[in-house]
Formats: structure tokens, C-alpha cells, sequence
């Protein structure tokens, strides 16, 4: 039997960090108000140069690099984004392109916003598991500013950008333990960019559109639930759950989550301060960052959670 297993992490934030009160000298708001109710202090944001694929590709080395792998040893691209670089192709093949992988590669999107990087990873385990890949480059990457209203203060003060990666390799023993995914489209209206591509051409608001207490209602009772059921239908209990590694969108929601499982915060990793919520991104970022700053470590086990528009939410139990 095939499994797979991190074998490489790597992350990238744009140069551009911004403050609260960088924020409230533009917005009526302020850093007391922002922290408060997000714990965000901090967010990155891309400058005009920069695309979601440059993100992405620079993230994607730092893992390659990790990995110890050269770019043509990848077999599968991932790229999980909800900010691509253009209507099509996939951001996956321009970042193909860019890291100068020549090996006719499978390179696709997927779009679950803030859940995307959940639906990559369980994706591209599937088919290292299946003997279709032995290393696949699975990446969340965003510019969430491009679809920010920079007038509206309740959505503009909790998004960033930036890129996380992992390399997924083939391996004999597990290191993706067991993964769950779930989508509810009857809660759209929550939050979602309405504007719709026609032409070419965005017609309808460009910017997120959010009902902030019905999301954040609807995460903790979902995050919560799926949590409990991967770690179960996985043969495990919480006791062995060494870190938690959610989705960055609120230190609110992850502080529910983790009462939930009775995981006290010092066994949570978070980012949300520093980076807010970068979508697809967060997971992985925030996994690089605990990894690179010594608290993962090889064998422990991580849960790695996450909820966005839609709703699609999934949770991946993987030993690291």
C-alpha cells in the first residue's frame, strides 16, 4: 500500500506589511476595535506587480527546496486560490511555467476559498495513494486585496496575502491519516463576491460580500463537528492530537474550536495576528511558520481544519 507524507513546507508573504493603525488612518476603525474582535494586528498585502502565481511559485520553491527535490521531480500541481491570475489557465500551469517544470505534469485549481487548501491536500493524496503521483506540489495562494472594498471596515481590516506549499510525497508508512471534506451551497449568501464574469468583465460587485455573525455561527458548530469526526473515524482521540493547525480567519473561531476539543492554545498554532486571513493560504502558512519556528516536529500529529464560502469545510488529520 502507498501513502503520502509532508516531506516539505514553504511560505511566502509579500514585502508590504500592514498595521491596524496603518488601517485606521484610512477606515473609521481602529487597533483596539480590529484586535479585539479578530485578534488580527497584522496583514501582507501584495504590491501591484505581484500575482497570486508569483506568490505561489516563490512558495513553491521554499518547499521544493525543503524537500530536498528539484522542480522536475513534481508529477502533480495543485494550487489551491479563489484569486487566480486570470479567468484561464489555471494558475497551477502558469506556476508550472514558472518554476520551469517541463514534464507534462497534470497542473489544476481548485476553488473552495478558504477551504481550498483542505480539498487540494485530500486531492492530491488521492492520487499518490491511487500510484498517480509520487510528488505533488499542493499550494494555497491568494491576493485577497484585489477583492477587498478598501472603504468597508468590517471586511477590509481581516484579509492579506501571501502562499503556503507542501511537497506530498510517496511513502511507505502514513502521514496523511485521514481527511474529510463537506460543502453546503444553501448558505451562500453569507459570504461570497457576487459579482459574476461576464465578457470578460466583472459585472456586479468585484468585493466580498459577508454576514460576519452568521459566519462565524455557522464555522464554530461545522469546525467543531468535523473535527470531532475525522479524529474519531481515524481510531484517534484528542489526547493524541499534538497540533492544531487551523484556518487564520478569527481568533475567535479557533478559540471555540479548540474549547471544543478540550486543546488548550498553547497546542494551536497561530498566524492570524501576523497575516489575518489569507484564505487558501492560511493552512499552509501557518503550518510552514510552526514547522520553521521548531514547534511541529517529525511523528507528532497535527489536525489541520478550515471553513470558507459556500460553505465548504474539511479537516485533515495527517503525522507529520
Amino acid at each position: 500500500m502507498q501513502y503520502a507524507k509532508i516531506s516539505g513546507t514553504g511560505s511566502y508573504l509579500p514585502a508590504n506589511r500592514v498595521s491596524n493603525d496603518d488601517l485606521a488612518q484610512k477606515v473609521d476603525t481602529s487597533d483596539e476595535w480590529i484586535t479585539t474582535r479578530t485578534g488580527i494586528k497584522f496583514r501582507h498585502i501584495a504590491d501591484e506587480s505581484e500575482k497570486t502565481s508569483d506568490l505561489a511559485a516563490e512558495s513553491a520553491r521554499r518547499a521544493l527546496a525543503d524537500a530536498n527535490l528539484q522542480a522536475d521531480d513534481i508529477d502533480l500541481i495543485i494550487v489551491a486560490t479563489a484569486t487566480p491570475d486570470m479567468q484561464f489557465p489555471s494558475t497551477a500551469t502558469i506556476v508550472q511555467k514558472k518554476l520551469g517544470i517541463a514534464n507534462g505534469c497534470p497542473a489544476f485549481d481548485v476553488q473552495a476559498v478558504c477551504a481550498g487548501f483542505m480539498y487540494a491536500l485530500t486531492t492530491a493524496n488521492a492520487y499518490i495513494k491511487s500510484g498517480m503521483a509520487k510528488n505533488a506540489l499542493v499550494i494555497g495562494a491568494e491576493t485577497f486585496s484585489r477583492i477587498v472594498d478598501w472603504n468597508d471596515r468590517t471586511t477590509c481590516v481581516l484579509f492579506g496575502d501571501g502562499a503556503g506549499a507542501v511537497v506530498l510525497s510517496a511513502s511507505d508508512e502514513p502521514g496523511i491519516i485521514h481527511g474529510k471534506l463537506k460543502a453546503d451551497g444553501n448558505y451562500l449568501n453569507l459570504l461570497n463576491v457576487p459579482g459574476q464574469i461576464a465578457n470578460g468583465q466583472v459585472c456586479g460587485s468585484p468585493y466580498i460580500s459577508m454576514d460576519g455573525p452568521g459566519v462565524f455561527k455557522f464555522a464554530v458548530k461545522m469546525l467543531s463537528k468535523i473535527a470531532d469526526d475525522v479524529i474519531e473515524e481515524a481510531g484517534y482521540t484528542t489526547d493524541q492530537i499534538d497540533w492544531l493547525v487551523p484556518h487564520q480567519a478569527n481568533k475567535r473561531i479557533i478559540d471555540s474550536t479548540a474549547k471544543h476539543l478540550g486543546l488548550s492554545m498553547d497546542k494551536v498554532i497561530l498566524t492570524v495576528q501576523d497575516h489575518g486571513n489569507t484564505s487558501a493560504a492560511s493552512i499552509p502558512l501557518a503550518l510552514d511558520v510552526g514547522i520553521k519556528n521548531g514547534q511541529i516536529k517529525r511523528g507528532q500529529n497535527l489536525l489541520l481544519e478550515g471553513i470558507g464560502g459556500g460553505f465548504a469545510w474539511g479537516a485533515v488529520l495527517v503525522k507529520y
